[in-house]
């Protein structure tokens, strides 16, 4: 096993720097990996240093938990596993709405960890806010599972600041998860510095943009519809052009530091503080290998200066993903 280095998420829970984001193993972008293949990326993760795997039940739903579970139960009592409550679902596996009442927190919380096949979930998150439970609820319910050993920390997802400081005296919680990259920066706005205030470490999804941050979407592409960036606003054609500048930067630093643009994406994320640790999806073990080479690429502060300039000063094109939204 490769050495990567450790953050903490709270005061307590420490992960490695980058984690691996499971959900595009067997949902949204395209055909789902088989089964060996996606517990071979996973295993293979952990050989390159990851500590950390994050899924949800929706994903799928319900199958990527039980990859992820196949995949780290010989590994146990070496990885940190989140997952996330917070949908109702129907018969049919079909995502109903958002439900977060605290006995569907519960039943939610049990399946979970059937399919993972584990007595405890390190890290539980709430998917989204659900604007029908108050806060207090739902952060009690978790504090109760974490009192009965099925919950080890406590997170939220998409959260504004009040809500997370509402939830937080009730059950401290350990990590906020939102989208957050160089052409996502929603959460610099008050979320940050609300975290960074309370102690609660801070988990960026899509931190490479869904590719964009890469530099392999060029403008002019176009996706199948089982992916999900063809719903996206920010992929139309007009807004990736609109876009461009940044990813031509990052690829500028990247070819002077003999690095890649994801590595610079990553990097900038990292430098942003030291309780940030990103969760970068992928299929490939060789995009994985250039993702984690990340921890090894140092931004002076001139890149740093340079690459918040240039994407404030385009002022992103296009809504950001879906379903992410900030809740007071």
């Amino acid at each position: 096993m490769t050495d990567l280095p450790h953050r903490f998420l709270g005061p307590n829970l420490e992960v490695s720097a980058i984690a691996l984001g499971c959900m595009g193993l067997s949902v949204n972008y395209g055909a789902p990996l088989s089964r060996d293949a996606g517990v071979a990326l996973i295993r293979g993760a952990f050989d390159r240093g990851v500590t950390f795997f994050d899924t949800a039940e929706t994903y799928g739903p319900f199958v990527n938990e039980e990859l992820v579970g196949e995949a780290l139960r010989p590994l146990r009592d070496h990885v940190v596993i989140a997952t996330k409550f917070g949908f109702a679902f129907g018969p049919d596996g079909a995502r109903l709405g958002r439900d977060s009442q605290p006995d569907h927190i519960r039943s939610s919380v049990d399946g979970s960890l059937r399919r993972l096949g584990i007595e405890r979930i390190d890290l539980l998150y709430q998917h989204r806010v659900d604007p029908q439970v108050p806060i207090e609820d739902v952060a009690g319910t978790v504090k109760e599972l974490i009192e009965e050993g099925k919950v080890g920390y406590f997170g939220l997802s998409e959260a504004g600041p009040q809500t997370i400081r509402r939830a937080h005296a009730v059950q401290p919680v350990a990590a906020l998860q939102s989208e957050y990259s160089l052409w996502a920066r929603d959460p610099e706005e008050a979320v940050l510095s609300t975290c960074e205030e309370l102690g609660i470490g801070f988990v960026p999804w899509s931190p490479l943009g869904q590719g964009f941050l890469t530099a392999t979407v060029e403008a002019g592409a176009s996706f199948d519809t089982n992916d999900i960036r063809s719903r996206f606003p920010r992929f139309a054609q007009d807004a990736l052009s609109a876009n461009q500048p940044i990813v031509d930067l990052v690829r500028q630093i990247a070819q002077r530091l003999k690095a890649t643009p994801a590595q610079i994406s990553l990097a900038w994320l990292l430098a942003q503080g030291p309780s940030i640790v990103p969760i970068p999806g992928t299929r490939s073990l060789h995009h994985l290998e250039d993702d984690l080479g990340a921890v090894h690429v140092s931004l002076s502060d001139k890149d740093l200066s340079d690459l918040d300039r240039i994407s404030k000063d385009i002022g992103i094109q296009g809504a950001r993903a879906n379903g992410s939204e900030n809740y007071d």
